[in-house]
């Protein structure tokens, strides 16, 4: 178990399976730049987190939840949370945590880790079993639904340690050029085609401006 100044950013999951050093620039040395990409994103998710309700028939739907494992140390916000309920007993029967994602499904398995784990910090917030959600992406306009199998739920524990071990090691993974750098925010500050193995971005940017004339 995880105290609480120990929780770490749930969204940081999505990060480290994209890119380690990514997530490293991010979370460790606090660096942070802004493309089409990402402004597009951080737009749909401000509309989410609202924190409206809304009810339609035995569904209700809540914006921008708050959520937490302290078996896991994260901490976030899930886009929308639905609450289904028995039309005749109204007693709760299941609970679907949706993301929404701007554009296309990643290759990767980052919506759906990130999406699994917001569901297991509900189930510890709320003690019960949740069975699946469901990933929106914004170019199709199609929900996706996702299973939360034991292997998802596996590699989302593993994500959560990985991070956690990282975070607590304060080491920068080496750069390694790839072609998903080219769709990467901090591409002008991980200099992957130019800074060294054992050279973090912060201390490579400080000496580039200390070496600036005045």
């Amino acid at each position: 178990m995880y105290d609480e100044d120990d929780l770490l950013p749930l969204s940081a999951l999505q990060h480290l399976l994209f890119c380690e050093r990514q997530c490293a620039l991010i979370h460790i040395e606090g660096l942070w730049a802004e493309n089409r990409l990402t402004v597009e994103g951080r737009q749909l998710h401000e509309r989410s987190d609202r924190g409206d309700v809304e009810t339609r028939g035995p569904v209700r739907s809540a914006r921008g939840i708050a959520v937490r494992s302290l078996r896991l140390g994260l901490i976030g916000k899930a886009d929308v949370v639905e609450f289904h309920h028995d039309p005749t007993s109204g007693a709760l029967t299941t609970v679907v945590p949706v993301e929404y994602k701007r554009g296309r499904a990643k290759r990767d398995d980052s919506d759906r880790v990130q999406l699994c784990a917001q569901a297991l910090c509900l189930e510890e917030m709320l003690s019960l079993t949740i069975p699946e959600g469901a990933l929106f992406y914004g170019t199709p306009r199609r929900r996706l639904v996702v299973s939360f199998d034991g292997a998802l739920r596996e590699t989302t524990e593993y994500a959560a340690r990985r991070l956690h071990a990282m975070i607590s090691a304060g080491i920068t993974p080496a750069a390694e050029r790839e072609p998903k750098c080219d769709s990467c925010s901090l591409l002008h500050l991980c200099l992957p085609a130019t800074a060294g193995a054992r050279r973090s971005a912060t201390r490579y940017l400080d000496r580039v401006f200390r070496d600036l004339p005045p």
